[in-house]
């Protein structure tokens, strides 16, 4: 039989499932209500908010009342943000496709793994740093990206192998975690790189913010 200990574990996991699951669509219903072009990027930066308030000070409000809130926070910023790694995005795949070489493609393949590593990683910077510039902060995310990347490369692992059986076995659950999986995975790499940074006492290019008390 369980004990009481095993129980409660049960259900904080199942919570924490549940958690996900609901920014999950939080994230979806603010980038669809932004039309996508103006919604990804105030959704991403609330997601990562949120996660961030969680995972590192293990604060966990009501996900939709705050997650409007966060989302409006630097809405200006984390819109431009999303444009430019949007634009970024449609030139690399262009090039991708129509690259007269196929070592040209090869290179761009290369660019987008980049761009994508910058996108997993910029927003958490802009929640939990003192950057003040975008370049500052897209390189910060790649320091972040490329600084840690056995974490970096461990997460992209369990997260397209969490992806894969989704999509073969219960299509459904990856519209549901599709965003929140990965989400997560960076949240729990980018706690341990910030937590690291906050107890190391050198001076670092990326310094993290406290997460204020509540």
């Amino acid at each position: 039989m369980f004990s009481f200990e095993g129980f409660v574990r049960i259900n904080t996991f199942l919570t924490s499932v549940y958690r996900v699951a609901f920014l999950n669509l939080l994230w979806l219903a603010t980038t669809a209500g932004g039309l996508v072009v103006v919604g990804v990027g105030p959704a991403s930066y609330a997601l990562a908010k949120y996660l961030d308030q969680w995972l590192r000070a293990g604060e966990t409000p009501p996900p939709a009342r705050v997650f409007w809130k966060y989302a409006r926070e630097q809405a200006g910023r984390s819109i431009l943000v999303s444009w430019i790694l949007l634009a970024a995005g449609g030139v690399i795949v262009t090039n991708v496709f129509l690259a007269s070489s196929w070592y040209l493609q090869l290179l761009n393949v290369g660019a987008l793994v980049v761009l994508a590593i910058a996108a997993a990683y910029v927003y958490p910077v802009l929640v939990a740093t003192d950057l003040t510039t975008i370049p500052r902060q897209l390189g910060g995310a790649l320091l972040i990206g490329f600084g840690s990347l056995h974490w970096t490369v461990l997460g992209a692992t369990v997260v397209g192998a969490t992806w894969w059986v989704l999509w073969q076995f219960a299509l459904p659950l990856l519209v549901l975690f599709g965003v929140g999986i990965p989400a997560f995975a960076v949240g729990l790499v980018t706690r341990a790189v910030f937590r690291g940074l906050a107890t190391d006492g050198e001076a670092e290019p990326v310094v993290p913010r406290a997460v204020p008390a509540r």
